[in-house]
């Protein structure tokens, strides 16, 4: 009896006839200690996302997570469950680039806040899980936050 591969979620269309650059992320979904808000970061453009972001050179998923939750949060952070990966495939208009974007999704068991975010174009909301999933712009943001609330059920 073989060993069947998991099915890693997918987002967005792959246009063939487009040139894709590799951008890999980490991304957590962040409770409040009631577990019934989870908190969203909006862009300036008004785009709703999970916490997290891109992984830097020489980084693993823990470093870029530790790093993001700082700049975008002010947080320090515990990591339990890894929900997995999810890719998505989308176009930056910001940027003029299409990209493939693995995402690797945690959750965060603890955090603690222990300075102002240092990335201040964003702004912070936290909202109800069935919020989010209406607020995310991200499928793969969308899937975490699904995945989490199995978990916790």
């Amino acid at each position: 009896m073989g060993v069947t591969k998991m099915e890693v979620p997918t987002f967005g269309e792959r246009k063939i006839s487009c040139d894709y650059q590799a951008r890999y992320g980490a991304y957590v979904v962040v409770p409040q200690e009631n577990q019934e808000t989870i908190i969203l970061v909006q862009a300036p453009n008004g785009a709703y996302f999970l916490p997290g972001g891109e992984i830097e050179k020489e980084e693993n998923h823990v470093e870029a997570i530790n790093r993001e939750m700082l700049e975008e949060l002010g947080f320090v952070v515990e990591i339990g469950a890894y929900f997995g990966e999810a890719i998505e495939y989308f176009y930056s208009r910001h940027r003029q680039i299409h990209f493939y974007h693995p995402g690797y999704f945690y959750e965060v068991t603890k955090w603690l806040k222990v300075a102002e975010p240092t990335e201040k174009t964003n702004r912070l909301h936290w909202v109800t899980p069935s919020e989010a999933l209406t607020l995310l712009k991200r499928g793969s943001h969308r899937w975490a936050v699904e995945q989490w609330l199995k978990q916790k059920s």
